[in-house]
């Protein structure tokens, strides 16, 4: 009898929660590959074509941030507002319009990965919250018998892809929630370097293609960079640079802690969210086609009968 109950409650949570499941897994998918593409190098992307891009674009010095994809060949000057960025084409130096068609690609599936849509962030919270109570209704239903049916694939799937199905949505979980397991960064002494002396400071250290973005953080001038595969934030001081302590939800949900290994894990955990999300509507799908078929037969006896 119990198990009547979870087996119900597990159903009705995918049901209820089909549309947002559907769209927070898919985005997952996507972006589960923009850390395989982020390390990937671009000839047009260089120290030289960086400053040369800020010497054109912001004369003034008036950037509050910048933003590198090299796989795009484009840089993203930010001002005091998001709104305000300007893409630069690294190759041209030119003004673009909008970023590559790739990086608009995963601009998009990061908004409605952790928006939804019209910036309604809740949904994506109380999506994750259901998907955890989902898994452990499913665990509590025991081990299942795994056959070559669709049933099977769907349990094989839950069971066989477990840490991974239940790490993604805790650590994204943990994101909503500001959880990072680390300690503040120190703020330095004196103040911030600006931004081209932030770059220069970088530039000692890190060829700036590996630089994702430098911003604002904390109350201290950041830097994210791909350190040997993994995205590593540092203080930027003009003593040198200061890493972060590590955000380990942040690194395992986004699969950027070590090289293709993680993306890959996601791209697996992905996978077997959507073949449970498939199969899991398939199953429910034939099982009230099938409930209405001894039903529409019942009335055409029962008209056949009243005819005669």
């Amino acid at each position: 009898m119990l198990r009547f109950w979870l087996l119900r409650f597990h159903r009705w949570i995918a049901l209820v929660l089909s549309i947002p499941f559907a769209v927070v897994i898919v985005t997952g998918l996507v972006l589960s590959f923009e850390p395989m593409v982020m390390g990937a190098g671009s000839p047009a992307v260089t120290t030289a074509s960086i400053n040369a891009a800020l010497t054109k674009h912001d004369p003034d010095g008036k950037a509050r941030s910048i933003a590198i994809r090299a796989y795009d060949s484009t840089l993203s000057i930010g001002g005091a507002q998001r709104s305000q960025a300007t893409i630069i084409d690294l190759a041209s130096n030119e003004r673009a319009a909008a970023p590559g068609m790739l990086a608009s690609l995963f601009g998009s599936s990061r908004r409605l990965h952790e928006n939804f849509i019209y910036d309604l962030r809740w949904v994506v919270t109380a999506s994750t919250i259901a998907m955890l109570v989902m898994i452990l209704l499913g665990i509590l239903m025991g081990w299942p018998r795994i056959r070559n049916t669709v049933s099977g694939w769907h349990k094989g799937a839950g069971w066989f892809a477990l840490p991974l199905v239940i790490l993604s949505p805790l650590t994204g979980l943990a994101l909503a929630f500001g959880i990072t397991f680390a300690t503040p960064a120190a703020r330095p002494a004196g103040p911030a370097p600006s931004l081209s002396e932030a770059l220069g400071i970088v530039g000692t250290q890190y060829d700036l293609s590996r630089i994702t973005w430098v911003r604002p953080l904390g109350g201290v001038l950041a830097a994210r960079i791909n350190d040997n595969g993994e995205m590593r934030v540092f203080a930027v001081t003009r003593d040198g640079l200061v890493p972060f302590a590590r955000n380990w939800p942040r690194l395992i949900h986004e699969g950027n802690w070590s090289g293709i290994v993680a993306p890959l894990l996601n791209v697996i955990t992905s996978i077997a969210l959507t073949i449970l999300m498939v199969t899991g509507l398939w199953i429910w799908g034939r099982r009230q086609f099938r409930q209405r078929q001894p039903r529409e037969r019942c009335v055409q006896i029962v008209g056949s009968t009243e005819n005669a």
